[in-house]
C-alpha cells in the first residue's frame, strides 16, 4: 500500500464510512461485508443498515461480525436505508455497497489515489463486472461510463453504479441524499442532481461485481424502465438548474415519453397513450 495513503489513514483526514442497505440477503451479505474487509486499506467503519428483514439478518450480523455497526429500521426501501447510513456515519467519505454486489481488493485503494490527486473533486466511480447467474456479461457500448461535467451524458440511463461509488459525505448532505418517494431509479436521480453540479471522477478499470439473475437485487426493475425515467425527469424539472440543463431534461424527457407513448399504442394501451401525447404537447410549449 502506498505511504501516502497510510498517512492520510493516520490523520484521518480521508476517512470513510462503508454504508451497505440489506433486505433479507443473508446469503450474500458476507461476500460483500468480506470483500470490504479485505481491501488493501483500512476503512473507518462498515454500517449494515438493516430494512426490516426477517431472516434473523441481525442475530447473524452481530455474532459473525461485532466490529460492524448494525443499524435496524423498519421496512421503507433501499432509499430510506442508505439515508439512515449517511446520517449515521462518522467519516467525511462514504462508499456505497449494495449487499448482493462484491468489490475488488483495492477499489478503495484506486479511488484514494486519484482523489488525492486532485482535492476539488468530491465524488468518484468506477468500471464494473457484470455476473448474471454465474457467468460474466460484456457490457453493451450504449451503458459506456464518463468522467468530468457528465450531466448530460446521464440523462439516457443510470451510468453510475451505486456499489462504485466514494462521495464526500458533505455533497450527499447538500444535496438532500437519495430519494425516499422514488421506489426505483432512486440512484438515477441523486446523480443527476450531483452531476449537474460536480465534476465526476470516472476510473476507467472494473472494480466491482456486480451480480444480477436473482429476484430481489436491489436494480430488479420491469421492461418499462422508461416509465420510472420518466418520473425522475418529470420531478427534475421543477428544480433549480441552469438554462440549458433545463432545456436537456425537457429534451430528453420529450424523447423518453415518444417512446413509452408508442408502446402503449403497440400494446392496444389507447388511453394511455392518448395521455402521454398530450403531455409532449405541454412539454413542446416549454420548449
Amino acid at each position: 500500500m502506498a505511504e501516502n495513503i497510510r498517512s492520510l489513514y493516520l490523520d484521518n483526514s480521508f476517512s470513510i464510512s462503508v454504508i451497505i442497505p440489506t433486505y433479507n440477503r443473508r446469503r450474500t451479505l458476507s461476500r460483500a461485508i468480506e470483500s470490504v474487509l479485505n481491501q488493501t486499506i483500512k476503512v473507518t467503519e462498515i454500517l449494515i443498515v438493516d430494512d426490516g428483514s426477517t431472516d434473523r439478518t441481525g442475530d447473524w450480523v452481530q455474532s459473525r461480525y461485532p466490529q460492524i455497526k448494525y443499524i435496524n429500521q423498519s421496512n421503507n426501501g433501499v432509499s430510506s436505508a442508505r439515508n439512515t447510513g449517511i446520517r449515521s456515519a462518522r467519516s467525511n467519505w462514504i462508499a456505497f455497497l449494495d449487499s448482493d454486489d462484491e468489490w475488488i481488493n483495492n477499489k478503495l485503494e484506486e479511488q484514494v489515489n486519484a482523489l488525492n490527486k486532485d482535492k476539488e473533486l468530491k465524488f468518484c466511480h468506477t468500471d464494473e463486472i457484470w455476473i448474471r447467474n454465474g457467468k460474466k456479461l460484456n457490457q453493451k457500448k450504449d451503458h459506456q461510463k464518463f468522467g468530468g461535467y457528465i450531466f448530460n451524458q446521464c440523462l439516457d440511463k443510470c451510468r453510475i453504479s451505486p456499489s462504485t461509488v466514494l462521495c464526500q459525505k458533505s455533497l450527499l448532505t447538500e444535496m438532500n441524499g437519495f430519494d425516499e418517494m422514488l421506489t426505483v431509479c432512486e440512484d438515477y436521480d441523486l446523480w443527476l442532481r450531483i452531476t449537474s453540479k460536480c465534476p465526476i471522477l470516472y476510473l476507467n478499470e472494473p472494480l466491482i461485481k456486480k451480480y444480477g439473475g436473482h429476484k430481489d437485487q436491489l436494480s430488479s426493475v420491469d421492461k418499462g424502465i422508461e416509465k420510472y425515467h420518466i418520473q425522475v425527469l418529470e420531478k427534475l424539472i421543477e428544480f433549480d438548474f441552469t438554462l440549458d440543463q433545463h432545456q436537456s431534461i425537457l429534451n430528453m424527457l420529450i424523447k423518453k415519453i415518444k417512446i413509452y407513448a408508442s408502446g402503449a399504442e403497440k400494446r392496444g394501451r389507447l388511453d394511455t397513450y392518448e395521455q402521454y401525447m398530450k403531455r409532449i404537447d405541454e412539454l413542446s410549449l416549454m420548449v
